[in-house]
């Protein structure tokens, strides 16, 4: 298999934010704690070395609870060791894996815990996922891009998708036009989507070390108690949010995340709505239950599972209960963390390093010919589809279809004229240059319908590269953004083999991979 490489800035599709995180812009160091170099993962070590034993123990036990289902389940007890770290990464519950980058982020995050043993020997590395459980857009979860048509899954859903029977699932992988035994078997053996993720995902990744872990859990909340009262009482997190937001707002970034009063959600079955609060009463947005406050501290001594963090308390939460030393994410989840800093530095959680995804492109032997026959390089292919058509006819064409010679005939002809106009009458020049603006505009006109006739003459070429482009960006949408790994996966069980050997943790470079095969890691 090869690669190749292109800077992210080269692909315009990152934020600003990230791609001036990854140049280690000077204005953006107070935002974040550690660049993400191997080198800065010992001071890294060095801050979560006083992680504390009960978390550790707490945090097995509940592994150890959730996995008891499950086959060769993971040893986890080397996460009591204080010798031993997390790497993590997280997301939505995405029926059938979602699109592409899901499964970049986890091998993102296994190949980094894999890099880190090999530099930092003394210690052991544990590359976590955290599965969105508590999260209550179903919509954003419901639908899949595989085999060249969509798949909804139609289902009445309230409250946390982590709930729900995936048992519907089941029936439909099993009408896939491709088998898809891994999928029919999790949603069909699980009565949550939460346990058939992580079946599928042990099944995928539990050999390479992943553990999957759902927060969503009453002793792992009971830790985060303080932090939950004082969101109650408190408005330190909003505070602090807005004030980071608006210098990197004054600096002309974009911040994606905006904190609440309250950034907590109260979860009951079928239910999850955000707590709001007027004066001395709280409420779940949208629902009839109300407190006060001594009766909804009562309810967080006795449920702490019913709290469920927002996005801006999420990562928080994330730290409290994880030896984590580094968090892998998308192109938005690296800049709304760098909003986040202040709070950690409220509650003295070591920030961790924030290390941005492998962003990739996979093109198969047909589209590598195609993209051969065309003579586009990759760094075109991201320059737009109409420049890249107009790029194509031009390299095609028998004729010149510019009229940029004789554009500059008619500019000298016409500069003639306004200097004998203006000798004339000084206010003729006025009506000369008008003329030439006209003809000139009359020129381009022509220059675009001779481009439009040239086109209709390349009709098959010009096909060859739509279908490059419905590769590359189907429906315009970057493919690790829309395909499914199903897409390569049963057509080349080398698929994920080859990502761990394509993927390098702290290479911050566009990968693009040619189709090859590779020995399983």
């Amino acid at each position: 298999m090869t690669q190749h490489y292109l800077e992210l800035q080269q692909t315009g599709q990152f934020p600003r934010l990230l791609t001036d995180y990854l140049a280690e812009k000077p204005e953006l160091r107070s935002f974040y704690s550690h660049y993400p170099r191997l080198e800065n993962f010992r001071h890294l070590i060095d801050q979560k070395a006083s992680f504390e034993l009960s978390k550790r123990e707490q945090l097995v036990a509940v592994l150890e609870k959730q996995y008891q289902d499950l086959p060769e389940k993971p040893d986890f007890s080397s996460l009591l060791s204080p010798n031993t770290f997390t790497v993590t990464t997280g997301h939505q519950l995405n029926i059938f894996g979602g699109p592409l980058y899901i499964v970049y982020k986890i091998v993102t995050t296994i190949n980094l815990s894999r890099l880190l043993k090999i530099s930092y020997p003394e210690y052991d590395f544990v590359p976590v996922y955290w599965m969105a459980t508590e999260d209550h857009d179903f919509a954003e979860i419901a639908s899949v891009n595989a085999f060249g048509r969509t798949y909804t899954w139609q289902h009445e859903a309230s409250g946390a998708v982590g709930e729900l029977n995936p048992r519907e699932l089941a029936a439909m992988a099993s009408r896939f036009p491709e088998p898809a035994g891994l999928f029919e078997r999790a949603y069909g053996e699980n009565d949550t989507l939460t346990g058939a993720v992580r079946q599928y995902m042990h099944e995928l990744f539990g050999k390479a070390g992943l553990i999957c872990l759902d927060a969503a859990d009453a002793d792992l909340k009971r830790q985060f108690l303080p932090v939950i009262k004082d969101e109650l009482t408190e408005v330190a997190c909003a505070d602090i949010v807005a004030q980071t937001s608006a210098k990197l707002n004054g600096m002309g970034y974009d911040t994606p995340v905006h904190a609440r009063e309250i950034n907590l959600f109260y979860l009951q079955p079928g239910l999850r709505d955000r707590i709001v609060r007027n004066g001395d009463e709280y409420r779940p947005l949208g629902s009839g239950i109300r407190f006060d406050r001594e009766t909804i501290f009562q309810e967080a001594e006795a449920h702490p599972e019913r709290f469920s963090p927002n996005v801006v308390l999420r990562p928080l939460y994330q730290e409290w209960i994880l030896p984590n030393l580094a968090y892998v994410g998308g192109p938005s989840e690296i800049p709304y963390w760098m909003q986040l800093k202040g709070i950690f530095e409220h509650y003295n959680v070591p920030f961790p390093a924030l290390i941005p995804r492998n962003f990739a492109l996979y093109v198969t032997a047909s589209e590598e010919r195609r993209m051969k026959k065309l003579k586009l390089s990759y760094q075109d292919v991201f320059r737009g589809k109409e420049a890249l058509r107009k790029k194509i006819v031009e390299m095609s064409a028998e004729h010149n279809l510019f009229l940029d010679d004789e554009k500059a005939e008619l500019k000298a002809l016409f500069d003639k004229v306004s200097a004998k106009a203006k000798a004339v009458d000084v206010t003729m020049e006025a009506a000369a240059l008008a003329e030439k603006t006209r003809w000139l505009k009359s020129f381009g006109k022509l220059e675009k319908r001779i481009h439009k006739a040239e086109e209709r003459k390349h009709g098959i070429i010009l096909g060859q590269l739509q279908t490059v482009l419905d590769s590359f960006f189907p429906r315009g949408i970057p493919q690790e953004r829309f395909a499914n790994f199903l897409d390569f996966h049963l057509a080349n069980r080398h698929f994920i083999p080859n990502l761990f050997l394509m993927f390098d943790p702290l290479d911050f470079r566009f990968v693009i991979m040619e189709e090859g095969v590779a020995e399983q890691p």
